[in-house]
């Protein structure tokens, strides 16, 4: 309820009572307030902020016929400001505002009465961007967080969110002050480190719907997160600025921002390098791969090699099958581990030092910031002597004699890759829906294009779907309007029903619109561009299936996605029982290992090989 509906009939006007300084002993508690009984420790608290920060808000009474002004709302204020007076004589002298105090007059009886029950039955909290400025005046003047929390009655850890914000610029408070912007979209503002950037910025997103991420990208267009980009997390923050760079926190992401790119990318190609020489010395061959992963196909025509297994002594296995049933009723100690893991390292083996000379890795660094290796792998131009020296036998030896150096037939079929396009051109329409302002500067820049631009400037549904659904799951935004009442009536007037609706739903059908016109690519930067700010996948909206995909390639390239995917050995029993199967028994089992995770377990599908699974799309974009 507020205040004005709360008055009675002769006490609205229309215009607001002024407020008069009046001298504070002209000031009495009327006998209209209800809280004629105070906690004198809140007096007390109350009477330390006024001391520090000042009186914020005016207080109201009522003058009588002597033209004294009884105090009918605000008595605990009063009550503090003549505290206050007492504990320090000298007061006036650096709060000489208090010698006159605010006070907002009725005009009448009746609203006097009516200010005093509606000041204490429907009190509301300090608005936000008054607490920030209020606690703000407190640190300034000296004052704990634990006093500024017992002066407002609130906790430490809120009086902490609040000073975070005490040092943005005052024009940002006026606006969330104003409601012209929301809290969230004030905190962004303290990663700002050029003012007049930032004032800029308040004067785009005034009374605009912006995301706080947004918000940060504007202020700070160039910084890279500390915390989520795989190069910062490799090569460390400490390392990062003992080079130079320059950083800065973002206090309510709570993370770093990197502000050198250059540096940054410098540093992590050189550690990367470092980590590079380091394995050169015990294999032939290291490359480095500035991606965050290892592309499919790259060993294509390479050979990979796998570690020599050991042999147990008859001691060693009867000790091993003990520890193994300690591990299985989950009793085995520390030492007890220790001891399997040594034995079980026996039983897994190790690359000879034949395999060293002719083998090799591909190195890159992951997303979380660790070295990741795939191989070891001969390469073509060392197969023959690999064959030589008998570190390539059977099967190995045969596999790498038939490759071709001819560049093979495309294992996808045009209306494979046309479908594929379609579902990754789906993922990134789909991310783009919640990306409304990227929608928008693609739109501006298509009009702005002399030959056109990325967007076919359309609002009908783009062909996003392919010939079997299968397996694919796009955004439902894209593929209609489900909300719309076919029966209902027209509206009087549709385009005032569509304003009255809001800009969230203005936006939400621009974003729409211009997501379903974005023209698919695989040469355009501009596409690539998209995807990758929207971080759109097409794994996001299509799985992989017997029906949508394996079915539609050859056997023999199931073969070699199952190799490279699980990593098995080409001569074990199950890989030989999985390359006997017919094309269609091929595919299904491919489908589980995509979908079924009691087959992964029976492929041992460990979390990296998972992910990668997960992450694994074709090569034919």
């Amino acid at each position: 309820m507020s205040n004005v509906t709360a008055l009675p009939r002769e006490a609205r006007r229309t215009e607001v009572p002024a407020v008069e300084s009046i001298p504070l002993a002209d000031l009495y508690l009327s006998d209209m307030n209800p809280r004629q009984e105070v906690d004198p420790e809140g007096i007390a608290l109350l009477a330390d902020s006024i001391a520090m920060i000042g009186l914020i808000q005016p207080i109201a009474g009522f003058r009588d016929e002597a033209g004294k002004v009884g105090v009918v709302a605000g008595g605990r204020r009063w009550r503090a400001i003549r505290l206050a007076f007492e504990r320090d004589p000298e007061l006036l002298a650096h709060r000489p505002e208090l010698a006159f105090v605010p006070v907002r007059l009725a005009p009448d009886e009746p609203t006097a009465r009516a200010w005093a029950a509606v000041e204490n039955t429907a009190r509301e909290d300090l608005h936000p961007a008054d607490e920030i400025r209020a606690f703000g005046r407190m640190r300034q003047g000296g004052a704990d967080v634990p006093t500024i929390a017992r002066t407002f009655g609130t906790t430490e850890a809120h009086v902490y969110r609040r000073l975070a914000l005490a040092a943005l610029p005052a024009p940002v408070l006026d606006a969330l002050k104003a409601g012209e912007i929301t809290l969230g979209a004030a905190k962004a503002f303290t990663v700002a480190e050029d003012e007049a950037l930032a004032l800029s910025v308040l004067a785009q997103i005034r009374s605009r719907e912006v995301s706080e991420h947004r918000i940060k990208q504007m202020l700070q267009p160039e910084a890279i997160n500390g915390g989520t980009d795989r190069r910062a997390r490799f090569v460390g923050i400490d390392a990062y600025r003992a080079a130079g760079g320059r950083a800065t926190a973002d206090l309510f992401a709570e993370a770093t921002l990197l502000h050198d790119a250059d540096l940054l990318d410098r540093l992590f190609r050189e550690k990367l390098e470092a980590e590079a020489q380091a394995k050169k010395a015990e294999w032939a061959w290291i490359e480095t791969l500035y991606e965050g992963w290892v592309p499919y196909g790259v060993a294509e025509k390479m050979a990979r090699l796998y570690r020599v297994e050991g042999d147990l002594t008859e001691e060693q296995a009867e000790r091993y099958d003990e520890l193994g049933e300690v591990a299985e009723a989950e009793a085995l100690d520390e030492d007890g581990q220790a001891e399997l893991d040594a034995l079980q390292a026996i039983l897994d083996g190790d690359f000879t030092e034949a395999q060293r000379r002719f083998g090799g890795w591909f190195l890159c660094v992951g997303q979380d910031g660790r070295i990741r290796m795939d191989g070891p792998y001969v390469r073509p131009e060392d197969r023959t002597a690999a064959i030589e020296a008998g570190v390539l036998t059977g099967h190995a030896a045969r596999q790498i004699e038939n490759v071709k150096d001819d560049a093979p037939k495309s294992p996808y079929s045009g209306a494979l890759v046309a479908d594929l396009r379609a579902m990754r051109s789906a993922a990134v329409q789909g991310a783009m829906l919640d990306k409304p302002e990227l929608a928008l500067d693609l739109l501006a820049y298509t009009f702005a294009e002399k030959w056109g631009g990325p967007l076919a400037v359309r609002t009908d549904e783009s062909p996003i779907t392919p010939a079997t659904e299968t397996g694919f799951a796009p955004d439902p935004r894209l593929l209609g309007r489900e909300d719309e009442d076919e029966d209902a009536a027209p509206e009087a007037d549709p385009f005032d029903a569509f304003r009255a609706q809001g800009k969230k739903h203005r936006n939400a059908v621009l974003a729409l619109a211009l997501a379903r016109s974005l023209r698919y690519s695989d040469h355009d930067p501009i596409f690539a561009k998209v995807e990758a700010e929207t971080k759109a996948h097409i794994r996001q909206v299509w799985t992989p299936t017997a029906e949508n995909f394996f079915g539609r390639v050859s056997a023999e390239y199931l073969d070699a996605l199952h190799l490279d995917l699980t990593g098995c050995d080409p001569q074990c029993n199950g890989f030989k029982a999985f390359k006997s199967q017919k094309k269609g028994e091929k595919a299904a089992g491919m489908e589980r290992l995509f979908t079924d995770a009691a087959y992964q377990s029976a492929w041992k599908i460990d979390a990296e090989k998972k992910a990668r699974i997960d992450a694994w799309v074709p090569d034919c974009f």
